[in-house]
């Protein structure tokens, strides 16, 4: 069986964060590790080189594949910021409908940057986002 190749580890989330060169990039990712630590109540945890999660689930696939994941999270990355909204994005239209501008994949939400965004329903689409884990995952 093979073993997921993203795992938590020991490295410090704060030594991560202040090793980012764009310092707009920096900020927006201390804004977000702000608002996730507040509606998770779970500390950061990086997760890979370059991933910071919140809390941790167990899942287990039909076809039997299995592990251990974060139950949210971001990553800087060159140019937007990835947050895994873990339940899914598209179950969160309505909030989506009043966010501003992002891109989506299956799990993901990408934003250039905070400003392009409604914070306060950023924070709305997080805690939803977590509750709607917990009960998946109690």
């Amino acid at each position: 069986m093979s073993v997921n190749k993203t795992q938590a580890t020991e490295h410090p989330v704060e030594d991560y964060l202040a090793s980012l060169s764009d310092p707009i990039q920096q900020q927006d990712c201390y804004t977000l590790l702000n608002i996730m630590q507040t509606e998770s109540g779970e500390a950061p945890v990086m997760w890979g080189d370059s991933m910071i999660g919140f809390g941790r689930y167990h899942y287990r696939y039909e076809s039997g594949r299995e592990g251990d994941f974060f139950r949210m999270g971001f990553s800087p990355r060159k140019g937007k910021l990835a947050l895994y909204i873990m339940p899914g994005v598209n179950q969160f239209a309505d909030l989506l409908d009043q966010l501003g501008k992002y891109k989506t994949g299956k799990s993901c939400l990408y934003i250039k940057s905070l400003v392009q965004v409604d914070t306060k329903t950023l924070r709305e689409l997080i805690a939803a986002a977590w509750l709607e884990m917990a009960k998946r995952y109690p």
